[in-house]
């Protein structure tokens, strides 16, 4: 049996995956800051589906967690065959509304921390000749929308680079970009959610089927949608400087409330 290791795994995105994985015969080890949940999580998985749960409690906005998951990765004695980066937050609020304490947490959490862990499990990988890891980006990569959306770009960035320098190691990298997802995300960032179109919402379990059918066919970048697919080859052929008033105004209308 392979083995899987999600961040964030409780909730949203991270709790989908874990759930997929489990019920194809994965064992998992589930990370996320609470030691509660995890325990929950990781005995409800088990029992339905005979799978090992191993729980780690780290908080990757902090040293001591990223250096714990890091330890973890680079067990030889016990591999990770997959790594799903997917730990992540908003901050609700306009560039300087938000506190610089706040952005460079999230810069911790988006960027340090899947640079670090995607380094730490691709050399285990590596020598293995196999291996594959999923960093969980947005849509907001691709258009001009403050500090969410620019260390989500650095994640598709990086990501698609990585695979590129990793091609023919069996390890495969990919860039997972959802839209809106129904989770705790947007409640945990105080942001309103009423004003979203219903059209745009996604299913996360959907996603993720999609996302790890994508990394299967070795894709480095999945927008796991047609609707979403659509409106990003729409901003594609969007002048930038178009883009960014536009992203502002749809900020406005669908962002935090």
């Amino acid at each position: 049996m392979t083995t899987a290791l999600i961040t964030g795994a409780t909730a949203g995105i991270g709790a989908a995956f874990a759930r997929r994985l489990a019920a194809q015969g994965h064992n998992l080890v589930l990370v996320a800051r609470d030691t509660k949940r995890l325990g929950e999580q990781a005995t409800e998985l088990h029992d339905l589906h005979g799978i090992e749960a191993e729980v780690l409690a780290a908080d990757l906005s902090t040293e001591e967690g990223i250096a714990a998951v890091e330890k973890r990765l680079g067990d030889r004695t016990h591999p990770v065959d997959l790594l799903v980066n997917n730990a992540g937050f908003g901050n609700k609020g306009r560039y300087l509304e938000v506190s610089m304490a706040d952005e460079l947490t999230m810069l911790k959490v988006h960027v340090e921390a899947v640079l670090r862990l995607t380094s730490a499990v691709s050399e285990s990988m590596r020598s293995r000749g196999r291996g594959g890891v999923i960093n969980v980006a947005s849509v907001a990569a691709f258009v001009p929308r403050g500090t969410y959306g620019a260390s989500k770009a650095w994640v598709v960035q990086f990501t698609q680079g990585a695979a590129r320098d990793m091609a023919g190691s069996g390890v495969r990298l990919m860039a997972l970009c959802p839209g809106f997802v129904r989770t705790e995300f947007h409640q945990r960032a105080g942001m309103g959610t009423d004003n979203i179109p219903g059209w745009m919402w996604l299913d996360a379990d959907k996603l993720v089927a999609a996302a790890l059918a994508d990394l299967a066919r070795g894709r480095t970048v999945s927008i796991p949608d047609p609707r979403y697919k659509a409106l990003m080859g729409v901003v594609k052929l969007t002048p930038r400087g178009l883009l960014g008033g536009v992203s502002s105004r749809t900020g406005r209308k669908y962002g935090p409330q």
